[in-house]
């Protein structure tokens, strides 16, 4: 950069500015068949992907994916030292287990790559090269130290910092002076007052004087790397980007990148600035909460159609909230017109309800299911191990029962290896004087139920069981049918108590063959008797 700007002091090149206004297309929403949608998400790896984040580039994917349009995954990784190791590999790892790969990124590669800003460099150059020419930036050789004291002046008088702009009419002499005592100088954009007002998708017209509050910005730092404003711009040019969409805290500085277009001569892509995601009070998500990275939810079980679904349910851009929306009715049903500028308030407790919806839709397609028993699987060995006494409850059909028994009573997979479930799999421990403290009759009662259950040529189904069971109550003298019912509970789940729904299904396992030894601790034969879930 330097050599640059020694060789535009020997030719004499003026350091003032040359504005070549650039006229701007109609605003549209991506249907001119003429123009190709091309979307990007471009986050900076200086964190692990969260929820802010999969909002943006789900909307960029459906906004894609509607229009028949590309959706880019680029890394913003300028700033170096913020960088986080491996926060790259795990947002686009994030991008496709939440079910939105990208079609162009770092790992897939692509016509317009390479798509990480560190490779890129040499555009940068060439870019801060044309503006330097015409005299839209010059050199700042303002030392860390001048500029922090000119923040806290203005921060003591109760001011928004700003650049002085004390750079900006440097002469030729000066600048050579300056030179040779500084070789390595950043590179500012000159603020022309008159910012072009643009019509943003969502917010409508806006028109922000920025030259007028703020100082002209750094466009290239002494070490030869871009800053935002300039590197987004330049790749959105290369990258061929139609349409940003991004937070709607980006909306002020459109202005500025608004005026880098227009110095470089390029025609500018179209906007709309998405509304903000918040917590349900109003807060800012932060990365300091912690559970709002993906890596979190996937490691507790939540589906990545769950999430999708409610961070739009919660937000517009859709006809009516309902829950329950796969990724392609999201994609039929999505309205780019439709975005209010309200901010979305995200209510997490509302998750578990949300993932019950989309997990009990998994168990009702077969296919779906049998990939639901293979993870079921292996959290029953992950949680039990040595302590099944029995590995015939790893049997996909009768983990597919149980699966069927409980489809819409659970809100996660992992729910099934919680102590509630337990009984499912190992055999609870249960002691002779528990036993005896619901009932004296433990043993008569058990005897009769065995009977019951290997009786020849008897189908029982959930309800005919509960009436056989009653019956059998009814021929035991002095004893009621809740002690009956609490003696199979306890004998059975180990469970002393009914939690909520889950009392129906503390008796279901007397109906499935594998799990008969949990009464009593003995092995038992079947017979003839004809299991029906039904």
């Amino acid at each position: 950069m330097a050599a640059l700007l020694k060789r535009l002091l020997q030719h004499g090149r003026p350091l003032a500015a040359s504005v070549r206004p650039v006229g701007r297309r109609e605003a549209n929403l991506g249907t001119d068949p003429v123009v190709a949608v091309r979307v990007r998400f471009a986050p900076s790896p200086t964190g692990f992907l969260h929820l802010g984040g999969l909002r943006t580039a789900l909307y960029n994917y459906i906004f894609a994916k509607k229009y028949q349009g590309s959706f880019i995954l680029r890394l913003e990784d300028t700033d170096q030292t913020r960088i986080v190791p491996g926060a790259a590999e795990n947002i686009e790892d994030m991008l496709e287990w939440a079910g939105i790969p990208p079609d162009e990124s770092p790992r897939r590669g692509g016509p317009a790559g390479p798509y990480q800003q560190s490779q890129r460099l040499e555009l940068y150059a060439q870019a801060t090269e044309a503006l330097l020419k015409t005299g839209a930036a010059y050199p700042c050789f303002c030392s860390p130290q001048r500029l922090e004291l000119l923040k806290k002046e203005a921060l003591r008088n109760h001011q928004t910092p700003r650049y002085d702009n004390r750079c900006r009419n440097l002469n030729q002499e000066q600048v050579a002076q300056k030179l040779a005592k500084d070789p390595k100088p950043s590179i500012r954009f000159r603020l022309e007052e008159a910012a072009p007002a643009f019509q943003d998708l969502v917010y409508g017209w806006n028109k922000h004087d920025v030259a007028s509050v703020e100082g002209d910005p750094v466009i290239m730092k002494s070490d030869g790397f871009p800053t935002y404003h300039l590197a987004c711009v330049v790749d959105d040019h290369h990258m061929g980007i139609s349409h940003v969409l991004r937070g709607s805290e980006w909306l002020v500085s459109t202005a500025k990148h608004l005026l880098l277009y227009q110095a470089l001569g390029w025609q500018p892509p179209l906007f709309a600035h998405l509304p903000l995601l918040l917590n349900r009070d109003g807060s800012k998500l932060s990365k300091r909460q912690g559970d709002i990275f993906l890596e979190h939810f996937a490691a507790d079980g939540f589906l990545p159609d769950s999430l999708l679904d409610i961070i739009t349910n919660c937000g517009s851009g859709f006809a009516g909230n309902q829950m329950g929306r796969t990724l392609p009715e999201l994609i039929t049903q999505f309205d780019l017109t439709q975005i209010t500028c309200h901010s979305a308030l995200l209510d997490l407790e509302k998750l578990p309800e949300f993932n019950r919806l989309h997990l009990q839709r998994l168990v009702s397609s077969e296919s779906q299911r049998h990939l639901l028993v293979e993870k079921l699987q292996a959290l029953v060995e992950e949680a039990f191990g040595s302590q099944l006494q029995n590995r015939d409850v790893l049997n996909p059909v009768y983990m597919e029962r149980i699966l069927l028994l409980r489809q819409g009573h659970i809100c996660r997979l992992q729910d099934l290896v919680s102590p509630v479930y337990s009984y499912l799999w190992t055999r609870p421990v249960v002691g002779r004087a528990q036993l005896d403290a619901i009932s004296e009759k433990a043993d008569v009662i058990a005897r009769r139920v065995l009977g019951l259950l290997e009786r020849s040529g008897m189908t029982l189904t959930q309800d005919a069981l509960g009436g056989e069971l009653k019956k059998l109550s009814e021929g035991l003298e002095g004893t009621k049918h809740s002690n009956v019912m609490k003696l199979l509970r306890v004998a059975l789940s180990g469970q002393q108590v009914r939690q909520g729904h889950e009392l129906d299904c503390s008796l279901e396992p007397l109906i499935d063959p594998f799990n008969l030894h949990f009464l009593a601790g003995t092995e038992l034969n079947v017979g003839g008797t004809k299991i029906n879930e039904t």
